[in-house]
């Protein structure tokens, strides 16, 4: 819906909507991928649990959707505090070309980093250093795309978001200061500070148990069997985390759930919205 509606919206055709829709692709082939795993999982329970040839391109597109979502948020957050202060210390704005580089360099970055497993770097034929929880991936390699990653998917994002907070306040105090009206600026700063603490929340709690469950594998030294069930359980839970994000994602970053239907029903109408235009 989020990518129909900005692509079919032109209003809509802005440098923060390339990244909005990039965002919306990398969350539908995360949950594309996770499909397909539930239904290797589903058909043959033991694959996902020991691992094999078969479960590396999926896994591959697990982590590719996942690293590209991740990006997006950061870029998402970097964009918005390049808006909010580029009156006030830069002068740079935002065009079109810049978001497409953007998602272009997110894009071969992500495809890089989660296509090494394809490229060799597995444990198809290491016993030793193989993942419990990702079998037939590596721990050092799940460490080396998680630990960086997650950390950068939660200070980049606090730190813009708080920066943007801060400016929006400063405003607000000069004009205060200046006997303007400021509920303008009240009632962005208030806006701003919960969708920043909401968008935060979601990436705490859907990547967080995933960085747990990569930590706990790096220092787990039994095998399968007793791990199972429990472990692999607490495994797919994480995977249900991270497909909600998916579904909160477009609601936070984009459209709430009335100006979608909305759009939708404008897009259905179009006589009628110009008509009111007229």
């Amino acid at each position: 819906l989020v990518i129909v509606t900005r692509l079919a919206t032109r209003d809509l055709h802005k440098p923060i909507s390339i990244l909005f829709c990039n965002l919306a692709v990398s969350d539908l082939f995360t949950s594309f991928s996770g499909f397909w795993i539930s239904m290797l999982f589903i058909s043959n329970p033991d694959v996902t649990i020991f691992g094999s040839q078969d479960m590396l391109a999926p896994y591959a597109l697990y982590t590719t959707s996942i690293l590209s979502t991740i990006y997006n948020q950061v870029s998402i957050g970097i964009e918005r505090y390049l808006a909010v202060a580029r009156s006030m210390r830069t002068r740079f704005r935002v065009a079109r070309h810049h978001s497409i580089a953007v998602v272009l360099v997110s894009w071969l970055l992500a495809f890089l980093l989660g296509c090494l497993p394809l490229m060799g770097w597995n444990c198809l034929r290491a016993e030793r250093s193989i993942s419990v929880l990702y079998s037939p991936f590596c721990v050092n390699y799940l460490v080396f795309i998680t630990l960086p990653n997650v950390v950068v998917a939660f200070l980049v994002p606090l730190f813009t978001y708080l920066r943007i907070i801060l400016i929006l306040r400063r405003r607000k105090l000069r004009m205060q200061a200046c006997s303007q009206a400021s509920s303008t600026y009240k009632s962005a700063e208030t806006q701003v500070a919960r969708t920043s603490i909401s968008i935060w929340l979601l990436a705490l709690v859907s990547y967080a148990p995933f960085l747990a469950g990569v930590i706990f594998d790096a220092t787990n030294q039994r095998c399968h069997t007793d791990l199972y069930p429990g472990a692999y359980i607490f495994r797919n839970c994480t995977a249900m985390l991270i497909t909600s994000a998916c579904l909160g994602n477009p609601v936070l970053y984009t459209l709430s759930s009335r100006a979608l239907g909305a759009r939708l029903k404008a897009l259905r109408c179009p006589s009628a919205s110009r008509v009111r235009a007229i």
